[in-house]
């Protein structure tokens, strides 16, 4: 090992647990999802919860330059290191307005959301007495999946629309997020997801117009139905995240490959149980997360696929248990054939269920190549 004070150079240097992102996957995934957006006449407008991190953000960002958040941390920090056209696609409280103002203060042009006239009321006052005319999107619902206005409801949604837009607010139009897409896994099921959400956005923009009610932006978008759309007609802009890194979760959607997943968790064996056919390490969910997001997919990958150290998959070697610092591999039920014979010492790395889960239980990315060379540490950041 190296001292403490010199960069690791090769992931055979690396402490574990620690996040290890493939650097050629990930540019990849970033240039697969910018081609599609330009193929379909659209801006894209990378979701940064995934990442939290500037220079992988900078690997994502395209031409336009615009970015989503979900956190108004992400906000300060991606607005500070220069990427200032930001949409934070949470509904906003009251209570964060002057927060919001004090970026537009600083040069960011950070657009909110909301659904509801409560919410538009409570904006529209922060307007009229800070003077910031804070952009807004109302926030649709296509699927029933979380949040949003129905697209039965225009009555309410155009109620929103006027107290917006007789108000010193700006009233900048509509964003959703097909979020039942996660749900799926058939093609043809993701393209009418896909076109449902295309449709429903446009639908609820041109009541806007038909009002006399500005909509300049349309924005639609989730990794799922970005990557499964026929047509953007109508949209402006299509927003997604997890792309940047995959994951099994989108693997079992069938949105990529298992050999697309740029992210991993890389851990030490610390012992074995023969008796019981379990392999320990030192990844436990506080490295991997607790998500347990494939369980009710075809394939379960319980807390994550086991890999080699170079990224080769085990296609039935699973992380079936996991305690806060140790992780139990075993073969997948069903599975025939024999665990490897790994020794105490031997270093394994775990594809995560959930990108973004995982993500969040660590500080930093080693950025490693097809050698195994350490390219790049890269820091990331937590918190709201």
């Amino acid at each position: 090992m190296p001292s403490n004070n010199a960069a690791p150079s090769r992931i055979e240097e690396l402490e574990t647990p620690c996040l290890i992102v493939d650097r050629a996957k990930l540019l990849a995934n970033a240039q697969r999802m910018k081609a599609r957006a330009k193929a379909l006449g659209v801006d894209h407008r990378p979701h940064l919860k995934t990442i939290k991190s500037v220079p992988i953000a900078k690997h994502l960002i395209g031409e336009s330059g615009k970015a989503t958040v979900s956190t108004l941390k992400e906000a300060e920090e991606f607005g500070r290191a220069g990427i200032v056209d930001l949409v934070y696609a949470v509904g906003i409280s009251p209570q964060k307005l002057p927060r919001v103002s004090a970026l537009s203060s600083e040069g960011i042009d950070l657009k909110i959301i909301l659904d509801s006239v409560e919410a538009a009321e409570a904006v529209a006052r922060h307007a009229a007495e800070s003077g910031d005319p804070i952009p807004v999107l109302i926030e649709i619902d296509v699927d029933g999946h979380r949040a949003g206005v129905p697209l039965s409801d225009t009555e309410r949604f155009l109620q929103i629309a006027r107290v917006l837009h007789n108000s010193k607010a700006a009233l900048s139009g509509v964003l959703t997020h097909a979020g039942e897409s996660y749900a799926l896994s058939a093609p043809e099921a993701l393209a009418d997801a896909a076109e449902n959400e295309r449709s429903g956005a446009v639908f609820m923009a041109e009541t806007l117009r038909e009002a006399g009610l500005p909509c300049p932006i349309v924005s639609i978008g989730s990794t799922p139905t970005s990557l499964s759309s026929a047509s953007m007609e109508g949209i402006t802009e299509v927003r997604s995240g997890v792309y940047a890194f995959f994951d099994l979760v989108q693997a079992g959607i069938g949105v990529c490959a298992i050999d697309d997943i740029a992210l991993s968790v890389l851990t030490t064996v610390i012992g074995r149980r023969d008796d019981k056919g379990w392999v320990l390490t030192d990844g436990g969910w506080m490295a991997l997360s607790g998500d347990r997001g494939t369980r009710a997919q075809e394939k379960d990958q319980f807390f994550g696929l086991v890999c080699t150290e170079r990224g080769e998959a085990y296609s039935d070697l699973v992380v079936a248990r996991a305690s806060q610092e140790q992780g139990v591999i075993t073969l997948r039920p069903g599975a025939t054939g024999a665990i490897p014979q790994f020794k105490v010492g031997d270093r394994l790395r775990i594809l995560p269920n959930h990108a973004c889960a995982t993500a969040a239980q660590h500080q930093q990315y080693y950025a490693v190549d097809e050698a195994g060379n350490v390219t790049d540490v890269w820091p990331r950041f937590n918190g709201w």
